[in-house]
């Protein structure tokens, strides 16, 4: 049964050679399993039939039996048509095709009861159906289908070459008939009776033609657990293998520079959430364990004080520490604060990014090896294979989703021996997405900002109001305040209608003429030299006004500025819009954002700017992001390089299940952490199976 299910796909009746290599290019389909594996995205009811009489363009899709009277060919040129009046015993409905009318013709035929399932419409008063799917009523009552009509996800390239949800459907069918045998079990017995799931395979039968609503769920909810149960016990599979054969520094100190800091240099008392997170982060340090932790944090919560005192117990301990972040903007950042934290304490901190001169580098190289060096803060150039520590012992990643997986792993082959790994995120991540994504790490939040910072004001204008918000910027400037103005893109595009940064830069411009105000711009087709001079422009308080595009959504720090505006916010995701919200709002004075967008949005943009206004938890809107984009993008936005594809499940629907599947996980593996129960073999083979042939990056994070 196995080796059948492995079958090319190009053996299937109906495929063949070029259907085969078009399914597997554009839907991943290159077996019978994959198939079988496709799942519908929804369903339509086909239980129940419409009279002609009854159809209005306001329902959606319908079924109607009757026959065609005749064919007829209407208008010219890109416009001419295929129509055919189609009839049952209350009236008359028109057929309309675009495409395919010879063949139509030719396969249709006058006078024979067809089945007709399609969304009504109307054009110069009639009723009509344009691309119906069409099926004799013979056929229709012999197809495995009995109720609902599985919907299936096509490509733009896969209609084009008729390869649609309903020749899906047919292949699946063709399949299914063909399986003579019980497909065999994936999860073990007693997960199946003691959860009471739906055997794997009437699951998969019913998946794809469900006879109920019941039955359609029942499937989708075996095929669900089985899924996300498998991610989990993989994931927390590597964590406990992870500590049982991986030993970690022993940082038993918490000695003279973590004191004299704490005592001395602290600019400000921590909060309760910063206290919280160190206290997990030494535990963790001193377990004889490596630290694998994840650190979430809003933006201005306080993480890099955290990932500074941890480094400082690890210079405690005799070992160096490093710091890598994704732009020269971030790690100037990170170099600049760190100095000013560690003020005259007497340790060794450098910076160096590409743009680091010969001489740096090698004065670097030199104290590194001489472990002299106690701090090193830096880009993508840390992982250059000529960075060499003499005892790093600490591995701290800043906005961690933005480099690959491979590139972490070079800055952890930095040690001869497992550094401690600390990767944080100013993106806050759903828990479902972070028991899921991050699911072999450990995880602390920081949920608490610094006392006196003061809630940002968030406003909606649109772009006839434009002239108030000016006003607005000449007052703020008028108390010696600063502006960001945040464009999504660099040149006008032909297929967006968004205002863009060389559109917006001349407004404004005219808008606040020299001298009496001073505007630069950044983006990321500007050299680095001409970015930096431009970023002082502003660091300085010489510009009164930043244009810019999102290269500076994380790593721009500057206290004086308090206003944010967001240009075509309808076009941002709400991640985004709320790092962008966070680049202000870090001085003692009230600060705003703004988010400028046409009159017209989608209901989903209108949604992320209400939330926007209502809100400033990152974590709300981050599950909000997640329920609104779905899990897609998301993951995107947070890892290159996810580890798994879902086929059915739904990070921001299905988190009930992840935490469910999580505990049975965990509980299996409480009890059997190798897999080694002659009733746990069958997860150990399905584990290989699914997950074998990948690569395992967890102990990089």
């Amino acid at each position: 049964m196995e080796d059948f299910l492995d079958t090319n796909i190009t053996y299937l009746s109906g495929v063949g050679p070029r259907r085969a290599e078009l399914l597997g290019r554009e839907a991943g389909i290159h077996t019978f399993r994959d198939l079988l594996y496709y799942f519908p995205y929804r369903y339509v009811d086909r239980t129940r039939f419409y009279k002609i009489h009854e159809l209005d363009p306001d329902l959606p899709y319908v079924q109607i039996r009757g026959s065609i009277t005749g064919f007829s060919s209407e208008g010219y040129g890109a416009g001419r048509r295929l129509t055919a009046d189609f009839r049952d015993e209350t009236g008359t409905v028109r057929l309309v095709w675009f495409k395919g009318t010879r063949w139509i013709t030719s396969t249709y035929q006058p006078g024979v009861e067809y089945i007709v399932f399609g969304k009504p419409g109307i054009f110069n008063g009639m009723i009509n159906i344009i691309h119906p799917e069409i099926d004799t009523a013979e056929k229709i009552e012999k197809s495995i289908n009995a109720g609902l009509q599985a919907q299936y996800s096509t490509t733009e390239n896969l209609k084009n070459h008729y390869v649609t949800s309903k020749t899906i459907s047919r292949l699946v069918e063709s399949l299914l008939r063909q399986i003579r045998y019980r497909i065999p079990e994936t999860l073990p017995s007693f997960l199946v009776s003691k959860y009471r799931l739906m055997d794997l395979h009437d699951a998969l039968f019913k998946v794809h033609f469900p006879s109920g609503t019941d039955e359609m769920e029942r499937a989708r909810y075996r095929l669900k657990f089985e899924e996300l149960f498998y991610i989990q016990l993989n994931l927390l599979r590597y964590k406990v293998n992870r500590n049982i054969r991986t030993k970690g520094f022993v940082f038993s100190n918490v000695g003279q520079y973590f004191n004299d800091f704490y005592h001395n240099y602290l600019p400000f008392s921590l909060t309760g959430a910063q206290k919280r997170v160190i206290r997990e982060i030494r535990k963790d340090l001193g377990s004889g364990r490596q630290m694998n932790r994840l650190l979430q944090g809003d933006v201005g919560s306080g993480k890099t004080l955290v990932a500074l005192m941890c480094m400082l117990i690890a210079i405690d301990n005799g070992y160096q520490a490093c710091l890598m972040a994704p732009t020269e903007i971030l790690a100037s950042q990170h170099y600049q604060t760190i100095l000013k934290l560690l003020g005259d304490i007497g340790l060794e901190v450098d910076l160096l990014t590409g743009s680091s001169t010969k001489k740096v580098r090698r004065d670097i190289d030199e104290k590194l090896r001489g472990g002299t060096l106690n701090i090193l803060i830096g880009t993508h150039a840390l992982i250059e294979e000529n960075v060499r520590f003499r005892n790093l012992g600490l591995v701290i990643i800043d906005e961690q989703h933005r480099f690959g997986v491979a590139q972490r792993a070079k800055l952890w082959e930095k040690s001869p021996d497992p550094p401690h790994v600390l990767v944080m995120t100013a993106t806050p991540i759903p828990r479902t997405l972070a028991m899921t994504v991050y699911g072999d790490l450990d995880v602390s939040v920081i949920d608490e900002l610094p006392p006196g910072r003061i809630p940002v004001k968030t406003m909606h204008f649109t772009e006839p109001e434009r002239n108030k918000v000016f006003g607005f910027i000449r007052n703020q400037i008028s108390t010696g305040r600063q502006i960001f103005i945040v464009y999504p893109l660099i040149r006008e595009s032909e297929k967006m209608d968004y205002r863009d940064l060389e559109d917006g830069w001349d407004t404004i411009t005219r808008a606040f003429p020299a001298p009496e105000y001073c505007v630069s711009i950044v983006h990321g087709r500007m050299s680095t030299a001409e970015k930096d001079a431009s970023m002082k422009l502003f660091k300085d308080g010489t510009a009164h006004i930043l244009v810019a595009t999102t290269v500076i959504e994380v790593g721009v720090d500057i206290p004086n500025a308090t206003v944010m505006i967001i240009e075509s916010a309808e076009r941002f995701g709400l991640s985004q819009l709320h790092q962008l919200r966070g680049r202000v709002g870090r001085g003692a004075e009230q600060s705003y954002c703004i988010l400028m967008s046409s009159n017209k949005m989608s209901k989903e943009a209108a949604k992320r700017i209400e939330v926007m206004i209502r809100t400033n938890d990152g974590f709300e809107i981050a599950e909000t992001d997640l329920q609104l984009r779905g899990p897609g993008d998301i993951e995107g936005t947070l890892q290159s390089g996810i580890p798994f594809d879902l086929r059915i499940a739904n990070l921001g629907k299905d988190g009930q299940i992840i935490e469910y599947v999580r505990n049975i996980a965990g509980e299996i593996l409480a009890n059997d952490p190798m897999l080694e129960s002659s009733e746990n073999l069958i997860l150990r083979t399905e584990l290989k199976r699914v997950f074998g042939t990948r690569q395992s990056w967890s102990n990089i994070s």
